[in-house]
């Protein structure tokens, strides 16, 4: 079976940024958060645990209103976490069926939380992609043309980075000193031997 591989960072991190790297090398990667989105439109249990902790406004001609939910759960650590109960177990399952269905040496699972869902325990290793803080600020200011307390609000939310990096087994610095290319595709070889000896 094909190796199970984690990716995982802080937003603003690049870690999507790393994901695109390695499908250019040929891996296939799941999204996470593009796959909860499309759990929550097309996995039935879901929406009606979805309707029932958040009320039947969540949906809007049978699609999530993401607007009206974000509302809902942002500035309510608890709802956010009802939330997360919720779908990462659905991300879980379906990264599972998806990652059994590739027919390559290893396949990474991008998401933010990877440690906080308790996904990491469904992967063979996980890699960090690791960027100073007021750099991944500025990025997500830029990128989601959001406010910074507004971005800092949501890093108060995740894991702290340094910790997480700790639980990382391979950490990818994105810090605009370290170019990215070499050190993914040092990773890659490294990831294909390990495949190779499983």
């Amino acid at each position: 079976m094909a190796l199970r591989i984690g990716l995982t960072g802080g937003i603003g991190s690049g870690k999507t940024t790393v994901a695109r790297i390695f499908e250019l090398l040929g891996v296939p990667v799941y999204y996470a958060d593009d796959a909860a989105k499309r759990l929550m439109n097309e996995d039935e249990e879901l929406k009606t645990a979805i309707k029932e902790q958040f009320g039947a406004a969540s949906y809007k001609n049978d699609q999530l209103d993401t607007g009206y939910l974000a509302t809902r759960v942002f500035n309510d650590p608890i709802k956010l976490e009802v939330l997360n109960s919720l779908v990462h177990p659905a991300t879980i399952r379906d990264a599972g069926s998806w990652m059994n269905a590739q027919r390559s040496q290893y396949t990474i699972k991008e998401a933010a939380l990877i440690f906080e869902s308790g996904s990491a325990d469904q992967l063979d290793y996980v890699i960090g992609v690791s960027a100073p803080l007021a750099l991944r600020i500025r990025r997500t200011v830029d990128r989601n043309h959001i406010s910074e307390q507004e971005v800092r609000k949501r890093i108060n939310n995740q894991l702290d980075e340094d910790m997480k990096m700790k639980l990382c087994d391979f950490v990818v610095y994105n810090n605009e000193e370290q170019l990215l290319i070499p050190q993914v595709i040092e990773l890659h070889r490294k990831l294909l031997s390990l495949a190779a000896e499983n």
